[in-house]
């Protein structure tokens, strides 16, 4: 499903970062666990395509994706990938199912006549029924990660990128929400790709792939 091989990418002053190997298969759930720093984050953004090599190639569900013009890049980000950050990314002005629509009209992916129905039914799934037309501020911090996670979701993703997803969360609150990450994940048969530092969070997850060694000095 994806792979890396010898990507760089200049990150600062004599600072690049460097991953000459990297292959994480179909339906795996992985976290890309280390430090703070080490550059986990830095080859998500790369894997998701936010951010493209100085060199090396990156290949995601067969197509090699470092050299795609930009509108292609997007439209491909959009029919595999969803989003899991740690700060949620929802709109305050708008409620759980406005919030997911919006994924779904970025996107382009589901069909309009869809949008209603897919956001009600998946809200379900992630036990919001009862939450469908609540902001953001009227939600717990659990409660607005799994708008989130249905926002990530309902555009029937091939591979979910997370970011640190727990973050924010009491440790009560981030157990539940991986229980529910993991699950869907796991019916959906996708690939997950989960960063943290967290060695217990990284323990629920099938793989691990060690970043403290992503980062490297070289030469001004």
């Amino acid at each position: 499903m994806v792979t890396l091989k010898k990507v760089r990418r200049k990150l600062g002053p004599g600072v690049r970062f460097c991953c000459e190997q990297f292959h994480a298969p179909a339906g795996v759930h992985m976290a890309l666990w280390g430090p703070s720093g080490c550059g986990k984050s830095t080859m998500l953004n790369l894997i998701s395509g936010l951010l493209r090599p100085d060199e090396g190639v990156i290949e995601v569900d067969g197509q090699e994706i470092q050299g795609l013009k930009e509108g292609r890049l997007d439209e491909f980000r959009a029919q595999r990938y969803g989003f899991v950050f740690q700060t949620f990314n929802l709109l305050s002005p708008f409620t759980a199912m406005q919030n997911v629509i919006l994924g779904m009209r970025f996107a382009d992916v589901v069909a309009a006549r869809e949008w209603k129905t897919s956001a009600r039914e998946m809200l379900e799934r992630v036990g919001l029924s009862h939450r469908l037309h609540a902001k953001p501020a009227t939600l717990s911090v659990g409660e607005q990660q799994r708008v989130a996670i249905a926002r990530a979701l309902v555009n029937r993703p091939k591979i979910i990128v997370a970011d640190e997803p727990t973050g924010s969360l009491d440790p009560k609150t981030s157990e539940g929400v991986m229980d529910l990450l993991l699950e869907l994940c796991r019916e959906e048969s996708l690939t997950l790709l989960l960063v943290t530092h967290e060695t217990a969070i990284a323990d629920r997850l099938r793989e691990r792939f060690d970043c403290s060694h992503l980062v490297e000095e070289v030469a001004p």
